[in-house]
């Protein structure tokens, strides 16, 4: 279970999005050490994660040392992988202390019965081909392979296909991962609440059947979710972890979740 106020933020991109918004992610995760309630990372945290046995990708120390001070102060954080760091490894789960987990995650969020995906390879047609490409991807001995080429040359070979895969994620303005979302709610009774990724568009829809969330990308524009028992909120980072109110859901009554 994952204690309300739930903050929950996806594709940073950090390695291609400008160091202004790594900055402001720096000062988003440090303006939840200490305070109640969980965190969520939603996938492409980085546009490239791959862990050796002794080298780690350069340049997003300030990023962890946040997400390790976050944890040690007593905060869960959940970070679900998406499909430009989906190798997350010792590093991550030991050294940094998240909760790292791939594939579809599902339980009690902020007071709402979830399901959190990052979103890649999820729409039928669209991602035929990458569904393909994903399962030599995380195969093992792919992985193992990868590991024997030189770190230098790993990362750039990485780089050249980040910004292929940016451009197809939000190829058709989110309204892919949405059907998904809204089939999951009219089908399922044990779910009140779908949050996606990727698409880097963000949304937030509530029917009758529940409410479908996704914060967009902090990489474009800084927004993402505050989840309470009573309502979701979708904001946008203005230096507080108030933000600027974008947009926002209220549960009904009816939709009430009593807690164990």
């Amino acid at each position: 279970m994952l204690d309300a106020p739930c903050y929950v933020f996806s594709d940073a991109h950090l390695g291609a999005a400008s160091a202004e918004r790594e900055r402001g992610l720096v000062s988003f995760l440090r303006s939840r050490i200490g305070q109640p309630g969980s965190l969520v990372v939603n996938g492409d945290l980085f546009d490239f994660w791959f862990e050796w046995r002794h080298v780690e990708p350069r340049g997003h120390f300030r990023t962890l040392a946040a997400l390790a001070d976050v944890r040690d102060s007593g905060t869960r954080v959940l970070y679900v992988g998406g499909n430009h760091d989906c190798w997350g490894g010792d590093l991550l789960t030991r050294d940094v202390g998240v909760d790292f987990h791939l594939g579809a995650w599902s339980g009690v969020l902020g007071g709402w019965r979830a399901l959190v995906e990052h979103g890649d390879g999820l729409r039928a047609r669209e991602d035929r081909a990458y569904r393909r490409l994903r399962t030599v991807l995380r195969n093992r001995l792919a992985i193992r392979a990868f590991r024997w080429i030189h770190p230098d040359w790993s990362v750039r070979i990485a780089a050249g296909s980040s910004d292929v895969s940016r451009l197809r994620a939000a190829g058709d303005g989110g309204r892919g991962l949405e059907a998904i979302a809204m089939r999951h709610l009219t089908t399922r009774t044990d779910l009140d609440l779908v949050i996606f990724g990727h698409s880097h568009v963000s949304a937030l829809r509530g029917t009758g059947a529940g409410v479908y969330a996704n914060p967009g990308a902090w990489m474009d524009a800084q927004t993402f979710l505050v989840i309470r028992p009573e309502r979701i909120e979708l904001r946008r980072w203005a230096g507080s972890a108030e933000g600027d109110l974008l947009d926002f859901v209220d549960r009904g009554a009816e939709k009430t979740l009593s807690l164990p």
